[in-house]
């Protein structure tokens, strides 16, 4: 019967494990082991970071967007209005910046996934399991589809209830759903809070558990093996978010 089940793992298909990672997540990692799948389950997730923001954009205006990130940077509130314009403009005129607002979210979740598949391999091998990249980074990627595809949902339908003018700018680069507990604070006002509230997320909780099933069956690790390496990654990536917002005064994602 086990043999019959890992002949039936080894053959799963691209479009078997994108849809079975949202509901027999360890037969999809299972599969993944003996065949690691990246390049759909990647394109997928960089897709709808891109997605969203591009109906961000749309959805409050490129003009709209340019003129109330500079007007509302903390690091530019000393700067004179003549000296925010002048910047202003300067981005809407040249069009490298309009390309870079539309390709950057693609760019960040790209170097995100190479690092955080990274630092999964390096965490396995140090407790002894046993990964390579390629597998590190399918376990990464397939515990980032789901959470991701169904914030974005959720964000997307958000952004289209409420009114243009109504929109938060800085909540809505984090996520307009409330899955986290980052809405109980002034984010302008309380960048750091706003930042640790943040992290405390449905769709990230989530995500953690599917990398902890992913980690067990393709790194081979313990219960408390497996845990101990997402934990240490996730609170990693915490105290940067922190750091990111002390020093840039603005809540980091």
């Amino acid at each position: 019967m086990n043999e019959q089940r890992d002949a039936t793992n080894e053959t799963m298909s691209t479009a078997e494990t994108l849809s079975a990672i949202f509901f027999e997540p360890t037969q999809t990692f299972d599969s993944l082991r003996e065949r690691p799948r990246l390049f759909a389950a990647t394109l997928i997730v960089i897709a709808a970071a891109t997605l969203y923001n591009a109906l961000l954009i749309q959805r409050i205006g490129y003009e709209n967007l340019v003129r109330r990130s500079v007007e509302e940077a903390p690091r530019l509130s000393a700067m004179r209005q003549e000296e925010k314009e002048q910047i202003i403009q300067q981005q809407l005129e040249k069009s490298v910046f309009k390309y870079l607002n539309y390709a950057s979210p693609a760019i960040v979740v790209a170097v995100l996934l190479i690092v955080g598949a990274a630092l999964y391999l390096a965490g396995a091998l140090a407790m002894g399991g046993k990964m390579n990249y390629r597998q590190a980074f399918s376990v990464y990627v397939y515990s980032s589809l789901p959470p991701v595809v169904l914030k974005t949902i959720a964000d997307a339908v958000t952004l289209f209830l409420q009114a243009p003018e109504e929109i938060d700018l800085a909540q809505a680069r984090r996520g307009l759903a409330r899955t986290n507990l980052g809405f109980l604070v002034d984010a302008t006002a309380h960048p750091v809070l706003a930042t640790l509230l943040g992290v405390i997320d449905l769709f990230g909780f989530y995500g953690l558990y599917l990398a902890a099933i992913g980690m067990g069956r393709v790194g081979r690790l313990s219960p408390a093996a497996r845990w101990g390496v997402v934990l240490t990654i996730w609170l990693l990536g915490v105290a940067l978010r922190v750091l990111f917002a002390l020093l840039a005064g603005t809540p980091m994602a």
